[in-house]
């Protein structure tokens, strides 16, 4: 977990950052509160992350011109002879709006955790009693044809080439109780999916469609797992070296 633009430069990690603030506010960072959080990071993050990159690849396999079009985007802005790094992620814009399309229709959290009003508060003309527990429908949000068209069910990441459009996605919450590791799921997201694509040639094990069927839980897991074919393309060798 690093921070690239911290106060120590690309040494700047996420522990460090809650240790310096520890010198600052010893009274609330204690190590009871930056442990609760390091395990808030890790179990959270691997809860969502992992489904997302399932619905992801689904989606791409179910969609082989979308995958073929992120592949000649790395292949042409990466080449062949490096793999992708976390840096290169903002210089792959549609790699990342297959990312932000699947967490519009695929969001691992449907409903964005409890908030509880500290006051009464009037939101579309509805009054929201002070100490009430508030869940909010962020898939019924990201499905709104009068936010995102007609086409609101079909998998078009080619819809977030409009400036801003990733702003109407809500899929960590907003303000100050918005999730912490927005950051650092989008650069693993990216990453992750960029050297799927890279190293790897996916293909469907049959002609059928990749069964996009949800199942029950808090979070937005596949009802069928994700069963796939895939090649390494020559690329891949360097990837087992650097993992070596």
């Amino acid at each position: 977990m690093t921070f690239c633009n911290g106060e120590h430069g690309n040494n700047d990690t996420m522990i460090q950052h809650l240790l310096l603030l520890q010198k600052l506010q010893p009274n609330y960072y204690t190590d009871h509160i930056i442990k609760g959080l390091i395990q808030d990071m890790l179990l959270a993050g691997t809860n969502t992350t992992v489904p997302t990159m399932e619905w992801t690849l689904s989606a791409l396999l179910n969609h082989p011109e979308i995958l073929r079009k992120a592949k000649d985007e790395i292949d042409n802005h990466i080449g062949k002879d490096r793999l992708v790094d976390e840096s290169d992620i903002p210089n792959l814009p549609y790699l990342q709006n297959i990312i932000h399309e699947t967490l519009r229709l695929y969001s691992p959290s449907p409903l964005l955790l409890p908030h509880f009003s500290s006051d009464e508060v009037n939101i579309g003309g509805f009054t929201i009693p002070r100490d009430t527990i508030v869940l909010i429908n962020s898939w019924a949000m990201r499905r709104d044809p009068k936010i995102w068209g007609d086409d609101v069910e079909c998998f078009k990441p080619e819809r977030f080439e409009k400036e801003g459009e990733a702003n109407n996605l809500m899929a960590f919450g907003l303000g100050r109780r918005a999730c912490p590791g927005d950051g650092l799921a989008n650069r693993i997201m990216g990453l992750t999916l960029g050297l799927l694509v890279q190293c790897f040639e996916w293909e469907r094990l049959n002609h059928e469609e990749i069964d996009m069927r949800e199942d029950k839980g808090f979070t937005f897991a596949k009802l069928v797992p994700l069963e796939a074919m895939c090649k390494a393309r020559p690329i891949s060798k360097k990837l087992v070296k650097h993992e070596i």
